[in-house]
């Protein structure tokens, strides 16, 4: 099945150095990619075929199809 149209979400930095964590799909769940935003910085992430879980570790805003979140609260 493709995933090529998967959700979407927006991970906007709070603070420096949020890391946003790619989790692969599959028997055993495994970091595929990883990116470190500083303040201010956004990155638009995509679930796909590969990635079945995004994990971000900081203060962060994370806007998702599904709402809101604030990583610091």
């Amino acid at each position: 099945m493709s995933r090529e149209n998967g959700d979407f979400i927006v991970i906007k930095a709070k603070e420096n150095g949020v890391n946003v964590i790619g989790l692969t799909r599959g028997k055993d769940t495994r970091f595929h990619h990883s990116e470190k935003l500083d303040q201010g910085e956004v990155m638009i992430a995509q679930f796909t075929e590969h990635t079945s879980a995004i994990k971000v570790r900081g203060k962060a805003t994370i806007l998702t199809p599904y709402g809101r979140i604030d990583s610091d609260e």
